[in-house]
């Protein structure tokens, strides 16, 4: 399978929103990352639930790379419009009841995601493994975007492409966090299938879109 790119809508061009999922979906871009933040899970606020659900309404074959950094995520699944197509990562951390939380994703006919954060071991998926179709590995603290990669997540992309490998073949391994030109394919020969690529490469100032997503393609395929 060759690796996927994930754009981060958040480092886009605030004006012309529209005009950037049209370009990317005109390249063959699988997907578009959706990032949510409650402003209490991380000390921050991104992409509303009203531009989400809207976001919708405009691919036509691009899905939803969904990823929600907020306490109590089922409360936001109905205003995003969450359904089928959709990809839903929620985090380990932020859950009062992952399972339910979970089984709440795939009810709606999404594909649930569990995101783990830096200082979370890969060891906490073991119960959910069953329940899920991707992990999400965060490589930088969430909360905003252009952080540094956090020490050791080579080794932990590794480590939790070991443990789905052993215990459930085929779940998706996303990598969401410093995704640059510099890590990306290191993260690819690591284990990561998804990359949620943003301002550290193909939304670098004065690139390209177009020859930005040929190069990162090239560099995780």
């Amino acid at each position: 399978m060759r690796g996927m790119l994930s754009p981060s809508l958040m480092c886009a061009d605030a004006l012309n929103l529209q005009t950037e999922l049209e370009t990317l979906e005109s390249l063959g871009v699988p997907f578009i990352h959706l990032d949510f933040m409650d402003n209490h899970f991380v000390p921050n606020i991104t992409l509303d639930t009203a531009l989400i659900r809207k976001v919708k309404t405009v691919l036509h074959g691009m899905r939803r790379d969904i990823h929600i950094m907020a306490y109590k995520p089922e409360q936001y699944f109905e205003p995003m419009d969450i359904g089928e197509g959709d990809i839903v990562a929620v985090h380990y951390e932020a859950c009062d009841d992952l399972h339910a939380t979970v089984a709440a994703v795939r009810e709606r006919g999404a594909s649930p995601f569990i995101a783990i954060s830096p200082d979370t071991e890969p060891e906490v998926l073991k119960d959910y493994l069953d329940e899920i179709d991707g992990v999400l590995v965060m490589t930088v603290y969430p909360g905003f975007a252009g952080r540094p990669m956090v020490e050791g997540s080579f080794e932990k992309i590794a480590a939790v492409r070991s443990l789905i490998d052993a215990h459930r073949p085929g779940l998706l391994l996303e990598v969401d966090g410093h995704v640059s030109w510099d890590f990306c394919k290191t993260m690819r020969e690591r284990g990561g299938d998804m990359f949620v690529a943003g301002s550290s490469s193909i939304y670098q100032k004065g690139l390209d879109i177009k020859e930005a997503v040929a190069r990162m393609n090239e560099l995780i395929k």
